[in-house]
């Protein structure tokens, strides 16, 4: 058989469509025929063959794998936003979703063996879960899932879609797409790639569109797919929420953003003063704000490092045990909140930072290793390339509402006793379902002027 390239694409917007077996989410694991080709068995950190984690309080009415599922997706954020900052200047927007990276490659496991499987395992941390075997890591991804693209509030949408497109003159596995769409609700649609791949990468560019509400366009960049391409799986996530408490359009006014050093430009800064969940942490020079979108359980994190301390700083040292110490420690308090409208666009490919994190194998012609892929169970594939984009825009409104210009000066506020959070200068963004703190987006918002 021919060696063929099999393409990953990751779509990720604030929100999401999922299909769900019907009863997956009441489902235990013994319902669930979960037995892809291979197995990888972690390592056993009490006999002294892996790392071992400090156990964490188990959020309630949490299943304990899926929380720790949602750590290791955590970590995995951290590790990969790291790659990007690495990646690019200071003063340029990063923009990704951690879950929808993730759960792209968790579908990507379901065909891997050997040395590839183990890999995937490592980088994006699901070795780290108790659960001895890799087959139940999509159990427990089935299980988050539910958790979070439940209904969260009327006014909020948090969907996920999944979609595999094969081409149409192979027969893949049985096994690998009823777990595909079981678990993920990925089904196969054949298309021809062998004899018109620039027609199947339009199929699959206005498919992204469709399920993002149009604002995820041209995923696949001209070239991207050729005659050799077997297999494209797609990821898309897309979010939509009002604030709790929505900034007044009238209290807008113009302000200067600090990029850097040597430069600034202007921006329209949102202003309201009310209750949030805030901290300041002098040791680490940053301010934490909290602000919860309707419903309570999703919420945006904004990280501002002092006037004194680059982001960089900041980037550097941050890991999920700071990070979750940081939200723990926050309380509400009465607070000044200037933030800027924006919105961040990014596109990039994942292919040379997940190699660097140590996925290797997967993107090697000579040594990936997917026989579950396909019926016949024949090695020759690989992953030739996997390519992310993503759009956030926040306005008075809260995400993905359009934005509105007032030009008006702010008024001084009477309470002598509030903090005052000026994001005026580059910060980090994340946006997570606070029970179980899991990071669905992650952002360095630097240049807010760069549209």
């Amino acid at each position: 058989m021919r060696a063929a390239d099999w393409l990953l694409v990751l779509a990720f917007l604030p929100l999401v469509s999922f299909a769900f077996h019907p009863d997956i989410c009441s489902a235990k694991p013994r319902d669930l025929p979960l037995e892809p080709r291979c197995i990888y068995r972690s390592p056993d950190p009490e006999a002294g063959e892996g790392p071992t984690l400090e156990p964490d309080p188990v959020p309630e009415s949490t299943n304990p794998r899926v929380w720790e599922l949602s750590k290791a997706n955590s970590r995995f954020a951290l590790s990969l936003y790291k790659q990007l900052a690495l990646s690019k200047a200071p003063e340029a927007n990063i923009f990704m979703s951690p879950i929808s990276i993730s759960t792209a490659f968790a579908m990507t496991k379901l065909g891997a063996c050997n040395q590839t499987l183990q890999q995937i395992m490592e980088v994006f941390e699901f070795d780290s879960i108790k659960e001895k075997t890799s087959d139940q890591v999509h159990f427990f991804f089935a299980k988050l899932n539910c958790r979070l693209y439940r209904k969260k509030d009327e006014t909020t949408e948090l969907i996920s879609a999944n979609r595999l497109f094969g081409d149409k003159s192979l027969v893949f596995n049985e096994t690998y797409q009823n777990i595909s769409e079981t678990v993920y609700g990925a089904k196969l649609m054949p298309l021809n790639f062998k004899e018109n791949p620039e027609k199947a990468r339009v199929t699959i560019n206005n498919w992204i569109s469709n399920k993002t509400e149009n604002l995820i366009q041209d995923t696949l960049p001209v070239g991207a797919l050729d005659s050799n391409t077997i297999l494209v799986l797609v990821n898309t996530i897309y979010f939509k929420g009002q604030w709790k408490n929505k900034f007044n359009k009238d209290n807008a006014y113009v302000s200067d953003f600090h990029v850097s050093g040597s430069r600034t430009c202007s921006v329209n800064m949102m202003y309201q003063e009310t209750r949030f969940r805030y901290r300041y942490y002098p040791d680490d020079q940053v301010q934490l704000l909290e602000m919860p979108y309707r419903g309570d359980d999703i919420t945006m994190v904004i990280i501002l490092p002092s006037k004194d301390t680059t982001l960089s700083k900041v980037e550097e040292s941050l890991d999920l045990n700071k990070l979750t110490s940081w939200l723990d420690e926050m309380t509400e308090t009465s607070v000044a909140v200037h933030v800027p409208r924006f919105r961040v666009e990014d596109s990039f490919s994942l292919k040379e930072k997940l190699q660097d994190m140590g996925l290797t194998d997967l993107f090697s012609s000579e040594r990936a290793s997917l026989p579950g892929m396909l019926e016949d169970g024949s090695e020759g594939l690989h992953i030739s390339d996997a390519f992310h984009k993503a759009f956030l825009e926040v306005n008075e409104e809260g995400s993905e509402a359009a934005a509105a210009t007032a030009v008006v000066a702010v008024g001084r506020s009477l309470n002598l006793n509030r903090e005052v959070f000026q994001a005026d200068r580059p910060f980090l963004l994340l946006i997570r379902e606070s029970t179980i703190n899991a990071l669905l987006f992650t952002a360095r918002v630097a240049d807010p002027c760069d549209q």
